[in-house]
């Protein structure tokens, strides 16, 4: 029988050379402690970034858009291509409540001799104080219809040839604006639910951005149709690097 062989020792070493150094079986191991940390890479800006040109039609498209959008926040260059508007289709119902309770209202003032008599029992009660009420009931009915009328109208959609820009109306006093590059817009459409729709050509567009996965809505949109095709020209301009234009 032969004897077991022994398991060599892979870090004594195995001979020596002239000058001492010892000599190993195989290299010894190395440190790979850095080999898995993250390189990180600067990257150089210029003090003063060149300024790029601007033709003469894009300023004069920029200089228009301010003068017809003052509310927006137009950098050098960009312009709006399209605004997109609410269809008045969705003032009918607000406006309608409110003209037929201002028209109560007028009618209780015209006749109100009869109105303290016949439904408040009271013919000795003074005109002048149900009066009063009565005009300032008027006045709130107005008030409150106006406000639904000034948020309804304030919602607004734009497309410029750099960003969407969404500004929405919550409130009397309650405003915020949204703004998505159109590099970063992934997908954009736009929905009509039924024949009233259909008929009178508005609906609801629909916009994804990459990243986040933010969806941003626009309800009541006139012509979506029109609107979103000329977004998803902008869009494809935009990442394909050739000008993006509304003609």
């Amino acid at each position: 029988m032969q004897p077991d062989s022994e398991t060599p020792n892979l870090e004594r070493p195995v001979a020596y050379d002239a000058n001492g150094q010892p000599l190993y079986a195989h290299p010894p191991a190395q440190d790979t402690s850095t080999a898995t940390e993250k390189q990180v890479v600067h990257v150089a800006r210029l003090t003063e970034p060149i300024k790029q040109e601007i033709s003469d039609a894009t300023k004069l498209k920029n200089e228009r858009s301010k003068q017809m959008f003052p509310e927006l926040n137009l950098t050098d260059g960009e312009y709006v291509i399209s605004a997109v508007r609410r269809h008045p289709i969705g003032l009918v119902l607000p406006l309608g409540i409110g003209t037929i309770l201002v028209a109560l209202g007028f009618a209780v003032l015209f006749n109100l001799s009869l109105f303290t008599e016949k439904f408040l029992n009271n013919p000795t009660l003074d005109n002048s104080v149900v009066a009063l009420f009565v005009l300032l009931y008027i006045g709130l009915v107005i008030g409150g219809t106006y406000i639904a009328y000034f948020i309804y109208t304030n919602n607004k959609f734009y497309l410029t040839n750099e960003s969407v820009i969404q500004e929405i109306q919550t409130g009397l006093f309650a405003k915020h604006e949204q703004t998505v590059s159109l590099g970063n817009v992934e997908d954009a459409s736009y929905f009509q639910h039924s024949l009233l729709q259909q008929l009178l050509n508005y609906g609801s567009i629909r916009l994804s951005t990459q990243g986040d996965e933010t969806t941003y809505r626009f309800s009541y949109a006139t012509n979506p149709k029109e609107h979103i095709a000329a977004l998803n020209n902008a869009v494809e301009a935009f990442k394909n690097g050739r000008p993006v234009s509304g003609d």
